[in-house]
């Protein structure tokens, strides 16, 4: 079952890292537009033919639905932690991300001060200058990095753009230490192909790509909801804190969810 979403502003949902986690949706309703068609999507896969246009929502009408949800969960126990950009696919696709980033902060600030403004993204667009300035506003700027090589990337993140891990990492180092990265340990199989980025090799690669990247945060989870490919592998609390160790070995923060 894919978990895919009509509104523009959702929730709030309890998140696992984030709390109160009220949702925004940057993409057209229950159809996932994303340049990543990860295996573990819990958006499902990427629609192979779609005939309509695809409509995304405007900035005015954005800011409204935004202050119209703030308003009502102001000051109530639901009143969110923070303003996630997640939804269906990848949020910086939408043409306007910038002006809605710019938009976010000024209602988080006028009604939910304490909220933190996150974005969770798979980092094919930061090299987009616009992107990447709007995604240093912002106080939890959230990027994925789910292997050490190209090649794990690929088979996990099945992306529809060239991946090149080398590229990526100092696209991230432009944050100078003001990004957290993501990353989820799996083990299994797609199309009888298999898939693993917790070898030996494949976590040292990253590791050495974290030094690179110095984040303020890692973090590391593992399988938490149904999958669009069905043969994968959920790792063990155990497995997932020996990572973490690692991590910690290289003086970095790390937050594992397991």
């Amino acid at each position: 079952m894919a978990f895919l979403t009509e509104d523009l502003v959702f929730g709030p949902i309890k998140s696992r890292r984030l709390g109160n986690s009220l949702g925004v949706n940057l993409l057209p309703k229950f159809r996932k537009i994303c340049t990543f068609n990860c295996v573990y999507c819990e958006c499902g896969w990427n629609p192979e033919i779609c005939d309509e246009k695809a409509r995304f929502a405007t900035p005015q009408e954005y800011e409204q639905t935004l202050e119209n949800a703030l308003k009502e969960l102001v000051g109530t126990p639901k009143e969110p932690d923070s303003i996630t950009f997640s939804g269906n696919g990848e949020p910086t696709l939408h043409p306007d991300f910038p002006e809605i980033i710019d938009i976010t902060i000024k209602l988080r600030d006028k009604y939910v001060p304490k909220a933190v403004i996150s974005v969770l993204t798979n980092g094919t667009r930061i090299h987009d200058e616009r992107v990447f300035k709007a995604l240093l506003k912002v106080d939890n700027n959230i990027c994925k990095l789910d292997g050490g090589t190209d090649n794990a990337i690929n088979k996990i993140n099945l992306p529809n753009v060239k991946i090149d891990i080398e590229q990526y990492v100092k696209y991230l180092q432009r944050f100078e230490g003001q990004v957290i990265i993501q990353t989820l340990f799996l083990r299994g199989k797609h199309s009888c192909d298999a898939i693993d980025n917790t070898t030996d090799g494949e976590i040292n690669l990253w590791l050495e790509h974290l030094k690179k990247i110095k984040p303020r945060m890692t973090m590391i989870y593992v399988i938490d909801r149904e999958t669009p490919e069905k043969n994968l592998e959920k790792l063990s609390s155990e497995e997932m804190s020996k990572i973490a160790d690692k991590v910690k070995a290289l003086g970095l923060n790390v937050e594992y969810y397991s």
